[in-house]
């Protein structure tokens, strides 16, 4: 079953007179459930087009549907809502709220979806356990390694139960064993919880877990293949 649908998505960007094209003629559908990434080098465009498939940036050309909604057409309140409940998000720079403790921070988008005291509490602790930090909850960020405050932004993401979580370089700021930590934490959790993870990286470990490799360069989609993770030649 088809999740997100891009048809025909540009992106152009005005640097005075002159007009800088990010994107041109992308066009893609992800299925639920897979594990996806898109590559290429600085510039490449990769950055802007998870923003775009986020809700947080608006492309020049095309359209842009998730689970059956036209996501470009929606009015900004509208979408707002709509990112709120059906997208996860997870940062390279963690974005947690410094002053709240890991599980307050899981239940901030709980609590802004306007789920119940006790459900949000019992989720946000449940997704927590998962990620293996059943033992740190009451701790702030500033007392977390970065994977660990990390690890806590995908429990956040996933607890907020969307369809699609979009990863804009995860791992950047984590060493190799954090970062494969992680990285098998959301490959697990993609298949138990069937939900749909697109990361943007360049980051090789990433793409060795990847079951689908969609590659940019100058903005546009050079090459798409899904590929087993244990048997990842051509990559």
């Amino acid at each position: 079953m088809t999740l997100l649908k891009l048809e025909g998505i540009g992106k152009c960007y005005r640097q005075g007179d002159v007009g800088v094209q990010a994107l041109a003629d992308i066009d893609l559908e992800v299925a639920e459930g897979e594990f996806a990434a898109l590559v290429g080098p600085s510039g490449s465009g990769k950055t802007t087009l998870l923003n775009i498939i986020g809700g947080l940036d608006t492309p020049s050309d095309g359209r842009v549907w998730l689970n059956d909604t036209e996501m470009t057409g929606l009015p900004e309140a509208r979408l707002a809502e709509f990112r709120l409940f059906e997208l996860g998000f997870v940062f390279q720079a963690y974005n947690l709220v410094p002053v709240l403790s890991a599980l307050e921070n899981v239940e901030l988008v709980m609590v802004l979806q306007g789920r119940h005291a006790t459900g949000r509490r019992e989720r946000a602790e449940h997704y927590l356990q998962l990620v293996g930090l059943e033992d740190l909850m009451n701790r702030r960020p500033a007392a977390l390694s970065g994977g660990q405050q990390q690890r806590v932004a995908v429990a956040r993401a996933l607890a907020a139960g969307p369809r699609l979580v979009l990863a804009d370089e995860p791992t950047a700021n984590l060493d190799s064993e954090n970062a494969t930590a992680l990285l098998d934490i959301m490959h697990r959790l993609s298949h138990e919880e069937k939900t749909t993870f697109l990361f943007s990286t360049h980051d090789v470990r990433v793409m060795e877990r990847a079951e689908r490799i969609i590659k940019l360069r100058d903005g546009r989609i050079v090459s798409d293949e899904h590929v087993d993770p244990d048997h990842p030649t051509g990559r």
